[in-house]
């Protein structure tokens, strides 16, 4: 993390960059055309939501740095050529933004997650009361933070009545309708389109990897828990990924570089996608876990991929079943589970036939979150 009370020692210009030698000693090496691009000036941006008001093929190929001076308050003024056109930067803005320094603004890679297992949670899983969440933005941030950092959280002591999953999405975010609907029952039906209307046992996976783009976060909302069994289970895909890249580099490598096929159907729906099972980005960085065996369509791949492929692929699916790895635990009636999709894998044990599992579901997605997350962490920083 930078020092925002870092200031300039030494500014010069070399060739087209601006240099700049900060007095804890680093360096910034600014290209001429970046800080051109890069112009906060009211000529520039807009003064209400800072879009640039022009084209980046509006900048001459020539551009170059003219001069270069700071003020009484450090503010750097930079005149550019052959426009002739000057632009200030603060201090604060140059280290904050400098690209030498900083690294890409990335909240979703595993990065900047804190990964998790089975031992994690030495004092409880994360969890917020349900009236803290209606009343307070502070609890609002916490939830909006954990499922941020460890992709899951917990609300309490909510009632039991039907559609509240659907109200809480309208605090957060926005109501993400598939094909199940905006919302969903979960529940064992006669002749169900889903195995997870059934009372059986489900692996770890993560929902609709037959969707692209997929919904980014589930809710799931308990109202009866009367039967034996049907524990829910949480499992941190990401760090799943980073013990099979750290067991197998192969192995990882085959899962990101190989596209699959899933696919769901029934009599009024066929979706499909191709995407790999773990996405990540351009630093080689884990974004984004996908794993559903039931939904895995024909694996076409070609014919000197699929051995190496299948042993990643089964190498995959034992890392993500380790005990080692899952957090277990009863939903109770009142909690509602939101998690990312993109990340928490989640599973339930069997349950008996006999009382009552009644949950509703409902999507949304991150963007959503991440942007009340955001206004919210701003407003505490003013």
């Amino acid at each position: 993390m930078l020092d925002q009370n870092n200031f300039i020692k030494k500014l010069s210009v070399v060739k087209d960059d601006l240099v700049i030698e900060w007095d804890d000693e680093k360096q910034s090496r600014l290209y001429s055309h970046w800080l051109r691009d890069h112009c906060q000036m009211p000529k520039s941006r807009n003064a209400n939501n800072g879009q640039r008001l022009f084209s980046v093929i509006s900048i001459p190929q020539n551009t170059s740095i003219e001069k270069v001076k700071q003020d009484e308050r450090g503010d750097v003024h930079i005149q550019f050529m052959p426009e002739n056109y000057w632009s200030i930067f603060s201090q604060e803005w140059l280290l904050r933004n400098c690209y030498n320094l900083n690294s890409h603004y990335d909240d979703r890679s595993e990065k900047n997650k804190k990964l998790w297992q089975k031992t994690s949670f030495s004092n409880g899983l994360p969890r917020v009361k349900f009236i803290n969440f209606q009343k307070s933005d502070n609890a609002k941030l916490e939830i909006l933070r954990s499922v941020r950092d460890v992709g899951f959280c917990i609300i309490k002591d909510a009632s039991t009545k039907e559609g509240l999953v659907q109200s809480v999405i309208a605090e957060l975010g926005f109501t993400r309708e598939t094909n199940y609907g905006k919302l969903f029952e979960v529940r064992t039906e006669v002749n169900p389109n889903n195995l997870a209307y059934t009372n059986m046992g489900l692996g770890s996976h993560t929902d609709n990897p037959y969707r692209e783009p997929v919904p980014t976060v589930q809710l799931l909302h308990c109202l009866e828990s009367s039967t034996k069994g049907g524990d829910s289970v949480l499992l941190d895909g990401f760090n799943a990924a980073k013990i099979l890249r750290e067991e197998n580099f192969e192995n990882f490598e085959n899962l990101t570089n190989n596209w699959i096929n899933f696919r769901f159907s029934d009599e009024k729906t066929d979706l499909r996608s191709r995407v790999p099972m773990i996405e990540v980005n351009d630093n080689n960085e884990v974004i984004k876990v996908r794993y559903n065996n039931r939904s895995i369509d024909t694996i076409n791949l070609p014919a000197e991929k699929i051995r190496p492929f299948y042993l990643a692929y089964q190498h995959w699916g034992e890392v993500i079943e380790r005990e080692e790895l899952k957090v277990t635990f009863q939903l109770q009636p009142g909690e509602i589970i939101i998690f990312d999709n993109t990340r928490v894998m989640h599973a339930r044990t069997a349950f008996s036939d006999k009382g009552k599992r009644h949950l509703q579901g409902a999507y949304t997605d991150l963007d959503g979150l991440y942007s009340l997350l955001n206004i919210l962490e701003n407003r505490n920083n003013d």
